[in-house]
C-alpha cells in the first residue's frame, strides 16, 4: 500500500474546508496510474472528513451551522472546554473510503471531500493511502 500526506491550516473554531483537489494530488503522487480503495484519515479527535456537495459555497457554511445546532450546550465533563469537538468528530468520522483510478477519485458529480474542524484554528494533517 502507498501513501501521502499533506496538511491543513485551518484560520476559524469551526470550518469545513474542501480538500478534493489536495487528496487527488497526494493519491497521484502515492499511486500514479493505480486504481483501487482510496483510504482517507485524519489523526486527530477533533476533526472529521464527510463527502457532501462542492457546487455550492453555502455547503461550507450550511455544514457548520448543522453540526453547530446538532450539539447543543451540553454540559460535558472533559475540562478542556471541546467536548463537542470530539462528540462531532467521532459521530462524523475521521476516515473515508473512495474508489479511484488513474489518480482520480470516482466522486459523483456534485461530491467532494471536505475536511471538519471543529477545535482550530490548527495545523492538521490528513494521510491518503492507496490500495
Amino acid at each position: 500500500m502507498q501513501s501521502a500526506t499533506f496538511s491543513i491550516s485551518t484560520s476559524a473554531r469551526e470550518e469545513a474546508v474542501l480538500v478534493t483537489g489536495q487528496v487527488e494530488e497526494a493519491l497521484a503522487s502515492a499511486a500514479p496510474g493505480a486504481e483501487g480503495i482510496c483510504t482517507i484519515f485524519t489523526p486527530h479527535t477533533t476533526a472529521a472528513l464527510t463527502i457532501s456537495e462542492d457546487a455550492d459555497p453555502d455547503v461550507r457554511t450550511d455544514l457548520i451551522r448543522a453540526f453547530r445546532g446538532m450539539v447543543p450546550q451540553v454540559r460535558f465533563d472533559h475540562a478542556e472546554g471541546n467536548s463537542n469537538a470530539h462528540f462531532l468528530s467521532a459521530l462524523v468520522g475521521v476516515s473515508l473510503q473512495v474508489p479511484f483510478r488513474n489518480g482520480k477519485l470516482l466522486l459523483g458529480r456534485w461530491q467532494g471531500i471536505w475536511f471538519l474542524e471543529f477545535d482550530g484554528p490548527r495545523k492538521r494533517e490528513v494521510q491518503v493511502w492507496a490500495g
